[in-house]
């Protein structure tokens, strides 16, 4: 009996040894494996690729009632992609005169501004406004600049139907009526060209009645100025060729301060969001920046000053002292932004007269 149960106890023995050897035989096969495939790696991260889409309501800013939805806006889509959805869906209305308001009574958004930045939820309500018919902003400068040019040079050629043809026959003309005709073509063909070529114009658009208010602006002083100035019973200034002379030299200085201002302020680093406030070169025109946060005002209202005691005449006071109270808002609007952004730089600067305002 004794060596009966003994011999079960060795058969035990066997059986757990050979299950252990044949366990470890699987593991170090299964190892084996699990080398020769390389190293282990972790498995990649479900990407979700569906993203959030939102759903853009239009109502009308007026009525209040809803006009249209614009479904399946991604998070990246801008209010541009809203316009370009909009005009697909009511034709009349292009991308350019489409107003949209995230409140009633608020702000226009900008083309560049993201859904996901003004939503709050899937459902965005946005306001929307017919701006009216819109022209570019390049089409509204060169209307504005190109008008005067051509303006002056008619009444400086004394077109029979403006001037009488024998008072103008009989009375010479003084070297400042030509003087001044020359100053005015180099202001506006400046103005053109820089246009064209040296302003990063916004490739926005702006209502019609602003292309209309500035030319009617521009054209009638013009021909205002011109008729007085070209006039065969103009008489020439008090001080004679030494007032002219004096006045000339600066307005063409201002002339030339307010084009390398202008090369300046068109340096790819002082435009955009993360544009740096303009610095003074080793062009000595550049230096008024050291002065005024606005120099091209003050080179402007300089050559407009140096022109009216030129020619001596009210039309072009009058012109000039509404054109240095616009720029003065001008400046000191661009004055309070420059002191948010460029605080450290701009201590002690004043916005466009030195030490004055």
């Amino acid at each position: 009996m004794f060596k009966r149960q003994k011999s079960l106890v060795s058969e035990s023995k066997r059986d757990l040894s050979s299950t252990a050897k044949n366990d470890m035989r699987k593991f170090h096969s299964f190892s084996q494996l699990i080398l020769s495939a390389g190293p282990l790696k972790s498995a990649p991260a479900v990407k979700h690729s569906k993203a959030a889409h939102f759903e853009i309501e239009i109502l009308d800013a007026h009525t209040r009632k809803q006009i249209c939805i614009v479904d399946k806006m991604m998070q990246t889509s801008t209010i541009h992609d809203v316009k370009q959805k909009f005009h697909k869906i009511y034709p009349k209305w292009c991308p350019s005169r489409i107003g949209l308001q995230l409140e009633h009574g608020g702000p226009f958004l900008k083309d560049y501004i993201t859904i996901q930045s003004v939503a709050a939820s899937s459902i965005v309500t946005l306001y929307f406004t017919d701006l009216g018919r819109q022209v570019r902003w390049t089409t509204v400068f060169l209307a504005e600049y190109t008008g005067p040019l051509l303006i002056y040079l008619l009444f400086y050629l004394r077109i029979p139907c403006i001037y009488d043809t024998k008072e103008s026959s009989r009375r010479s003309r003084h070297l400042v009526v030509h003087l001044a005709c020359f100053c005015h073509c180099i202001h506006y063909i400046r103005y053109l060209l820089e246009t064209l070529f040296v302003h990063k114009v916004s490739a926005g658009h702006t209502p019609l009645k602003n292309l209309v208010k500035g030319c009617a602006f521009y054209w009638g002083f013009t021909s205002w100025i011109a008729y007085y100035i070209n006039h065969p019973r103009y008489t020439p200034p008090s001080y004679g060729n030494r007032q002219v002379t004096v006045s000339a030299i600066n307005f063409l200085i201002c002339e030339a301060g307010n084009h390398f201002i202008n090369v300046v302020l068109a340096n790819p680093n002082h435009t955009g969001t993360n544009a740096c406030f303009p610095s003074p070169t080793y062009n000595p025109f550049t230096w008024m920046f050291f002065l005024v946060s606005c120099p091209n005002y003050t080179y402007e209202i300089g050559s407009w000053i140096s022109f009216t005691v030129m020619t001596q005449t009210l039309p072009v006071g009058i012109f000039t002292l509404l054109m240095s109270i616009q720029m003065a808002l001008w400046a000191q609007k661009k004055h309070k932004i420059y002191l948010k952004k460029f605080n450290s730089y701009m201590h002690r600067k004043s916005a466009m007269i030195p030490f004055i305002l």
